[in-house]
């Protein structure tokens, strides 16, 4: 798997990209000013980006093998300890690895409603955007209206990364999701100890902000739901002047305990 690794000493922060995309889309995040103060990790999911294709891609291209693929490049790169920020498909895989990775010191989900098959309906807006994150061979045009959707404002390295994946990734990654082959992220909330951000923009056309503030979570960082106002998918990405400060104060709390 392809990783960015600033190799600092500061405390770990791992950074997951979600479906059809890359870790470039964290860049206001690894070279804000005060990235230096953390060990910034990005890495490119198996089938996305410059990793390799799966080689068993029914196990590897799920919420759990994607999971278990970041357990193992942790181990390599000697992180005992980290907390985890996800976006979209990266936040489901940062829940499945609460009970995976036990320094898991706190996660960070955006664009990710928890969810178990029964209420994927509730928790997604049905539209052209995620039947095409679902599909294993899509069109350049579908390719340019998914990155468009995704990631606002627009920008070439989000089409090329979408074009790159694998697309058995993004069918068997929804295929696994529907079938119940992932945890019930629903009730994972409900139950975790590990501090949990949660950080949506109002407008995500992916995402039912209003089902995921009626979830129940157990340990809701500042108790509060954080939902941006006028921001879609890639709320980091979309208004870093608004999320990083987020992002700094739940690193601040946590991250250096």
């Amino acid at each position: 798997m392809a990783v960015d690794d600033s190799a600092t000493d500061g405390f770990p922060v791992v950074f997951i990209h979600g479906n059809s995309a890359s870790r470039s889309i964290f860049r206001h995040q690894v070279d804000a000013g005060w990235a230096g103060d953390y060990r910034m990790i990005t890495l490119d999911l198996l089938g996305h980006g410059d990793s390799e294709d799966a080689s068993e891609p029914e196990a590897a291209y799920t919420q759990n093998g994607y999971a278990d693929a970041i357990v193992d490049v942790l181990a390599e790169l000697g992180v005992e300890r980290a907390v985890v920020v996800g976006w979209s498909l990266g936040g489901h895989i940062a829940l499945e690895l609460i009970a995976k990775f036990p320094g898991l010191t706190g996660v960070v989900i955006t664009g990710t409603p928890p969810a178990n098959p029964e209420t994927l309906g509730d928790a997604f807006n049905a539209g052209d955007g995620l039947s095409i994150g679902g599909t294993e061979v899509i069109t350049a045009q579908e390719a340019e209206l998914y990155a468009r959707m995704t990631a606002v404002p627009f920008e070439q390295s989000a089409l090329d990364a979408a074009i790159r994946t694998d697309g058995r990734a993004r069918k068997i990654m929804f295929d696994a999701f529907g079938a119940g082959r992932e945890s019930d992220q629903k009730s994972l909330v409900a139950t975790a100890s590990v501090p949990l951000a949660v950080i949506d923009g109002a407008e995500d056309p992916f995402v039912n902000t209003s089902y995921v503030a009626s979830l129940t979570f157990a340990n809701l960082w500042e108790g509060t739901y954080h939902v941006i106002p006028g921001v879609g998918h890639a709320a980091f990405w979309e208004a870093p002047e608004i999320y990083n400060p987020l992002l700094q104060r739940f690193l601040g709390s946590f991250a250096n305990n």
